[in-house]
């Protein structure tokens, strides 16, 4: 039997989305990435923080220890003073000093710049052995940092907004993320992954929140099977 060669039809829930969240709440506003490692710290604080408190234990960090080197170097007490502004600083803590110092003892400095000559799957891997660190924090360095590989940063206004409208299953960050990589037309960039990163969860932020959605302002309300279900007529 011979073999069909075609190209599947792209699937255009996710650009059409995409668009429409970028016509509702205009180009969302991104900052310059920063160098893996410290996209890597950041990553580790703002797991369950609100973005301006991890942004704030960021500077702190920056404020007391002055280098990377140095933070490393405290002792774990004075690393957890310093971050005690965000949720479990007693968990994060020492999650960053030994990744920090594991990366130094294996490449004799204290950097994650080498890890530009590698894919990005090898690279997710060796990421996700650090304790803390899972497929959410590894898609942000490889994604928001000046490496800038095709990744979607899964956090909970992403599962619940593609939950809600049919994307994706009940499933963890992984799954969730590998389910939206298949909707992801091949000529978005590193750059608009983040983008769309980011208009997703102004939209969980601002309309599809989870205590009480405001379905009857959404702008997907007519392709969200959640919201018409529990939207009156």
């Amino acid at each position: 039997m011979t073999e069909l060669l075609f190209q599947p039809p792209a699937d255009p829930r996710l650009p059409e989305i995409h668009q429409i969240l970028l016509e509702r709440y205009g180009q969302p506003k991104t900052r310059e990435p920063w160098d893996p490692l410290t996209q890597f710290i950041y990553s580790i604080l703002s797991s369950r923080t609100k973005t301006d408190v991890s942004h704030e234990a960021l500077r702190a960090l920056r404020a007391r220890f002055g280098t990377w080197d140095n933070l490393r170097d405290a002792p774990v007490e004075e690393i957890e003073r310093t971050i005690g502004m965000i949720t479990f600083p007693e968990t994060k803590a020492p999650w960053l000093k030994t990744a920090l110092m594991q990366i130094t003892a294996r490449y004799g400095e204290l950097t994650l710049d080498f890890l530009a000559k590698y894919r990005t799957d090898k690279i997710r891997i060796w990421l996700e052995q650090f304790e803390g660190v899972g497929p959410k924090t590894s898609a942000a360095v490889v994604n928001f940092s000046t490496l800038r590989r095709k990744a979607l940063c899964i956090d909970s206004h992403h599962l619940r907004v593609t939950q809600r409208l049919g994307l994706t299953p009940r499933a963890d960050a992984a799954t969730t993320e590998e389910r939206l990589m298949r909707l992801v037309p091949p000529e978005w960039t590193a750059e608009m992954l983040d983008e769309h990163h980011a208009l997703i969860k102004i939209h969980g932020q601002t309309l599809c929140t989870f205590a009480e959605p405001r379905c009857g302002s959404c702008p997907l309300l007519e392709r969200c099977p959640y919201g018409t279900k529990h939207t009156r007529p």
